[in-house]
């Protein structure tokens, strides 16, 4: 990447007024011209690098996604599912979870960097007050809460008052400060989507967590359905017993099956809870403060359409604090060429020294002096030439992560999708292996009490029966959990737009995603 100064004009900005106007003399117009050159900024300007592209996505080919298709809503894009208590977990989100007030407090130390960068274009200015008494046998001066003590035979005696006013101001004449405020602001907008991204992380995290929590309501439900209908088979067995035509294993094998599932049913409750916990953190609540109560896992999965592939550059936050660490880092490779020219710097002061205090601001008491200075490093062993080059890799390896960003996010979408492909296919499979093991449990059971087979058969298919029906509601956690993956994977419903712009960062204003 060759650099060249990007722009060269007034030193005060574009928008600002010149220090001298149209009736100035002569002899400041030299200074004049001087300052007018003030304002080159070198290092390369920011052009974003292209992103790596991608064809439609894969997975869609073929595969039309099952109804409801529902658009997510931007900013609540859990409303999909159509789940209250879901709705009212997700708003804790912004407002108590620690990770995203982590973040937040980090846009905020973001921002008043840039503040502290743009104070260094303006002028410092400080103020002096100070009094000496002297003697014939020595003197005490005290200036500004400072003590010193001065030769004896001091040739003035009596006290001197003083007042005086300082302003330096180093001159940003080859944008070494602009830089650094570019980098800052776009650091600012990176601390911003990170911010966006954590707190859809959380939500997405929680939602999944939901969901899971909800397969667990839904296991305990079946598990309590099947231990009934264990119970009247173990009654069904008692009775075949007492007819004399059945055999006491018969009833031994039932009343085992049923206390098995009975144990199994006591530990749905264990996995239960860790995810209520876990929802409970992601709210800003501790365990003992959140208490979600039973209730069906969903039967739609919404599928929200991917749209095309370049879009996720607009929509993903990680993939724009990716982008905007790139021209963060692309600002310091001209902060870095900046330092092999020289430093400028004005300086001015005065005031006023004299006694009695009373008639201390008097033009005779008046003192003034002006100074410019300017340094350069002569000899410096390359360590200016590595910081460059440290600043040009630092560049590369941000373009890097923002391809690899954007490459993960394709994969992320496509992975994503293909669950949903397969698992609604496999949940329709299953659904029909469901159905044929109901069935066929009813047949044995009968044939059972027709005396045509043996109870092992009907046990046989009775755990045939609650196998396939555990694998399908497996599958439909997994649809649920992948459906937030998709949505997650493709931002969620925020946009770049979202983003604090250049004033919002300068003025401090207050943002949330």
């Amino acid at each position: 990447m060759k650099w060249v100064p990007r722009a060269c004009g007034p030193w005060w900005g574009a928008g600002a007024k010149p220090l001298l106007g149209s009736g100035a003399t002569p002899r400041l117009l030299p200074a004049t011209l001087v300052l007018f050159v003030m304002g080159c900024t070198v290092g390369p300007d920011y052009q974003r690098p292209d992103a790596p592209a991608s064809p439609p996505f894969k997975e869609l080919q073929g595969w039309k996604p099952s109804q409801p298709q529902d658009e997510a809503d931007k900013g609540a894009w859990w409303a999909v599912y159509h789940d209250p208590e879901l709705d009212r977990l997700e708003r804790m989100v912004e407002i108590s979870n620690q990770t995203v007030k982590e973040y937040e407090a980090q846009y905020r130390n973001a921002v008043a960097l840039v503040a502290e960068a743009r104070a260094s274009l303006f002028p410092t200015v400080g103020l002096t007050a100070g009094v000496t008494r002297a003697g014939g046998g020595g003197s005490v001066r005290g200036s500004s809460g400072l003590t010193s003590i001065q030769s004896a035979g001091s040739s003035r005696a009596g006290t001197e008052y003083s007042v005086n006013g300082t302003v330096s101001w180093d001159l940003d004449v080859w944008g070494k400060v602009r830089r650094q405020v570019e980098s800052n602001l776009a650091g600012a907008q990176v601390s911003a989507a990170d911010l966006a991204n954590a707190k859809l992380s959380a939500q997405a995290t929680l939602a999944t967590d939901y969901f899971d929590l909800r397969a667990e309501d839904a296991l305990a439900h079946l598990l309590r359905e099947t231990t009934e209908a264990y119970r009247r088979s173990l009654q069904i067995t008692e009775n075949q017993y007492n007819a004399g035509v059945a055999s006491s294993a018969d009833v031994v094998t039932a009343r085992a099956q049923l206390q098995s599932t009975e144990a199994q049913l006591v530990g749905v409750g264990v996995q239960r809870q860790q995810f209520e916990h876990a929802i409970a953190m992601l709210t800003g609540h501790a365990p003992a403060e959140l208490t979600i109560a039973p209730a069906a896992l969903a039967s739609d999965v919404p599928v929200v359409p991917p749209g095309l592939p370049s879009s996720l550059l607009e929509r993903r936050p990680d993939i724009a604090a990716a982008e905007r660490q790139m021209q963060a880092e692309n600002a310091l490779i001209g902060v870095q060429v900046a330092a092999f020219y020289p430093d400028i710097s004005l300086s001015a002061a005065g005031g006023f020294v004299g006694n009695p205090l009373s008639q201390l601001f008097t033009v005779g008491n008046r003192v003034w002096s002006l100074g410019a200075s300017a340094s350069e490093t002569l000899f410096s062993a390359g360590a200016r030439s590595a910081a460059v080059a440290a600043a040009r890799a630092s560049y590369d390896q941000s373009v890097a992560t923002y391809r690899q960003t954007v490459l993960t996010g394709f994969q992320q979408v496509e992975d994503a999708l293909s669950d949903l492909r397969i698992l609604e296919q496999q949940a329709a499979a299953q659904a029909i292996a469901v159905d044929s093991a109901r069935r066929a449990v009813e047949v044995t059971l009968n044939a059972y009490r027709a005396g045509t087979v043996a109870y092992t058969s009907v046990i046989t298919q009775q755990t045939l029966l609650l196998s396939d029906q555990q694998a399908a509601l497996a599958v439909q956690q997994s649809r649920l959990v992948a459906s937030v993956a998709l949505i997650e994977a493709l931002g969620g419903g925020w946009s770049t737009a979202a983003l604090p712009d250049r004033d919002a960062v300068v003025k401090g204003q207050p943002w949330l995603p």
